[in-house]
């Protein structure tokens, strides 16, 4: 192999703050306002171009498991409410569509309201402990070049577990026994069709439109990637589709991630120009745009101070430090297609569970939280807790331990818990007025 051996060079520390969130993604965005409203400078870095992250970069286009979530999740929900950007396909469901663009000016205009010092278009790239094994520096690559920010706390909101992999944290992928990922799937908006034509094939969280669509694809011979494909109704001339599986790929593989992103993107148009040609309530059909990250299900789960297991969802169990409650069943999307191209049998019945505030505090390294799917847990466990509603909510806990670590010089797992509780308890009353305090433009 080849060896290209770089000169060593100064990394010029260009912040000091006292919480640094990396990743502005459901989780990211939640924990900066969560932590700037607790009164500790926050910077937040995003790779995108935009926050919001698989909503916006990757136009999920759908919110799962966000109805019980209070605090920041329903102050999302209730401002796009306010913006007529938010559709419900069944009347007092759990999840729903809303629009992207919208998304992403509300997601600028909270983290600016809150003072959350906002950098995007930068990739964290490499990190520093101290003596102690306490996380001090993350360093970021950018047009600006090589920089390094320190803080007192970190939370790794990426994702893929990007901070914590370059940390030193432990971390597991896959399936325990095979190393099998779940698929993943890039996103297009649609328009071109009005929802009172085309109503029986719009699905949601309802599977019989789903099999429709299917049926239909394979009729008109573009037999989709993954079988239960999926029209979110956004608005009534406005959705998006979810209609592609990539299987075997994996987070840290950049070449195989550029592979399946163009494999999916010219399935999508391939689906759309069929049914276009299928004509009828079909003729009118459009790619708006497809995503600009292509939508990642699994990547590393960090290990932490709790591992949240399949156990605890078989019996539902609570914990005194639980900072959501998940409703959200097991999901596994299918490993194998030669097995199937849906989702894959469970392996038991799952009950609501918590999550303990525990599984969001590294173990290898001190300082750091993680919040969203790279939390610490099993394989069966992350399938249910990895949708975006539980990650805000994780995010938002996050957020206010660090914050209380920061502030009053404790690493993460030495805050009490009742602490926590109490802001938390706070935020998710609408007792905590700093929301309302427009702060400025925070860049």
């Amino acid at each position: 192999m080849l060896i290209h051996r770089e000169a060593k060079r100064d990394i010029p520390v260009v912040e000091n703050v006292d919480v640094v969130v990396c990743g502005g993604g459901p989780a990211g965005i939640a924990a900066a306002i969560a932590c700037a409203r607790q009164g500790a400078r926050t910077r937040l870095i995003e790779l995108h171009g935009c926050l919001g992250g698989v909503w916006t970069t990757g136009a999920l286009s759908w919110i799962i498991d966000s109805a019980d979530k209070p605090g920041i999740m329903a102050e999302i929900t209730a401002r796009l409410d306010a913006r007529e950007a938010r559709s419900l396909r069944v009347q007092g469901g759990k999840n729903y569509a809303y629009d992207v663009e919208e998304m992403k000016l509300l997601l600028d205009e909270m983290c600016v309201e809150a003072g959350v010092e906002i950098r995007l278009l930068t990739r964290v790239v490499g990190a520093a402990c101290d003596s102690e094994n306490r996380l001090s520096v993350v360093v970021t690559e950018s047009k600006t070049g090589r920089e390094a920010w320190h803080a007192l706390a970190f939370i790794d909101a990426t994702g893929d577990g990007d901070l914590g992999a370059v940390s030193g944290c432990g971390f597991d992928v896959g399936h325990p026994e095979t190393g099998d990922v779940q698929p993943m799937s890039l996103m297009a908006l649609i328009t071109g069709l009005q929802f009172d034509q085309i109503e029986p094939y719009v699905g949601g969280s309802m599977t019989e439109p789903k099999q429709r669509l299917s049926a239909l694809m394979h009729e008109i011979g573009v037999p989709p990637s993954y079988g239960h494909p999926t029209l979110f109704r956004i608005r009534d001339t406005l959705f998006a589709l979810m209609g592609n599986h990539q299987y075997g790929v994996k987070c840290d593989d950049a070449q195989a991630i550029t592979e399946a992103t163009i494999r999916a993107r010219r399935e999508i148009h391939t689906q759309v120009v069929a049914l276009r040609a299928r004509g009828g309530v079909w003729s009118n059909m459009r790619v708006v745009s497809t995503g600009a990250q292509i939508g990642i299900r699994e990547g590393r789960r960090l290990r932490g101070r709790y591992e949240v297991t399949g156990t605890d969802i078989l019996h539902g169990v609570r914990f005194e430090d639980a900072v959501c409650r998940v409703t959200m069943g097991i999901d596994v999307h299918s490993t194998d297609p030669a097995k199937t191209k849906t989702v894959e049998a469970k392996p038991h019945r799952s009950r609501p569970y918590d999550i303990p505030l525990r599984a969001l505090i590294a173990r290898d390294v001190d300082g750091l939280l993680m919040a969203g799917r790279c939390i610490s847990g099993d394989f069966i466990a992350h399938s249910s807790y990895r949708v975006t509603g539980n990650a805000v909510a994780m995010g938002q806990a996050a957020g206010v331990c660090a914050a209380k670590s920061a502030l009053s010089d404790r690493l993460p797992h030495e805050v009490p818990w009742r602490e926590v509780k109490a802001d938390l308890d706070a935020i998710n009353t609408g007792a905590d007025k700093t929301s309302e305090k427009n702060m400025g433009c925070a860049f």
